[in-house]
């Protein structure tokens, strides 16, 4: 995804390694990964921990609808479609190369009734659209690795308003590319209602802000909730509750924002 309303130049490669398909831009930064054998996991450990939000709502009642501003290689939406078949996915990209990409090369589901792909410029998507959202993710680059429009007070606060009573927002950002100032504007978005994740590996950060419903959970319940998320999809998300107990002790046991 990028900042401009038209479509990007930039060439679209697939590379493979190790039984991994990747998604390059015109370069070698990774866009997206599938590995093969299991096309409906997150081989990227940004994507699984963009999937903590999980944790932090009732699984059983959570989330009903969710938006995700930037495509890629599918890999939030292919989880998503495959482990939450009450919850309808509209996608926001705007290259229509990418979408025909995720389709052909990266097993993107073609199923318009639960999973919807706009092509639009996210930043527009968010100022014109008058739906709410239990979820918006927001994974959204240029060749260079730049967020552009998506990364602006306007966009978050769009976002904000866009997100249901009990809903989560929640964006990848890159450490070396502006992120205390990214870091503020969602914290000024969201009136001060946000949790930074401790960075990854590769230098992804993921932040949550919150609507009107606080959240307030034991590190207890989300290690309950992550052993239950681990047995229905695979995904284990225990390591991401360690780091972040870690990082920032947490007041009586509690994760509160």
């Amino acid at each position: 995804m990028r900042n401009t309303k038209t479509p990007p130049r930039h060439a679209i490669d697939i590379s493979e390694e190790d039984g991994v398909r990747y998604l390059h831009f015109g370069s070698d930064w990774v866009q997206g990964a599938m590995r093969i054998a299991r096309p409906w996991s997150l081989e990227l450990a940004y994507t699984r921990e963009m999937m903590a939000g999980l944790l932090l709502r009732d699984p059983h009642k959570w989330p009903r609808s969710a938006l995700l501003i930037g495509l890629g290689a599918g890999s939030l939406a292919k989880f998503i479609y495959r482990n939450f078949p009450d919850c309808r996915i509209t996608v926001v990209e705007i290259n229509p190369q990418v979408e025909f990409i995720a389709r052909q090369y990266f097993k993107l589901p073609d199923d318009v009734q639960r999973l919807s792909v706009q092509i639009a410029c996210g930043a527009d998507y968010l100022q014109t659209c008058s739906r709410q959202f239990d979820l918006i993710l927001s994974d959204g680059f240029s060749a260079d690795g730049r967020p552009g429009m998506l990364d602006t007070l306007a966009f978050y606060q769009n976002c904000a308003a866009r997100l249901s009573d009990g809903g989560l927002f929640c964006v990848n950002l890159l450490r070396e590319k502006g992120f205390k100032q990214s870091v503020d504007r969602i914290k000024e978005a969201f009136s001060g209602q946000i949790s930074v994740f401790p960075s990854c590996d590769s230098g992804n950060t993921i932040v949550f802000g919150r609507a009107n419903q606080p959240v307030e959970i034991t590190l207890e319940t989300l290690r309950e909730r992550a052993s239950e998320l681990k047995k229905q999809t695979r995904l284990d998300l225990l390591p991401t509750i360690t780091r972040l107990q870690m990082a920032h002790p947490t007041p009586e046991g509690r994760l509160s924002f």
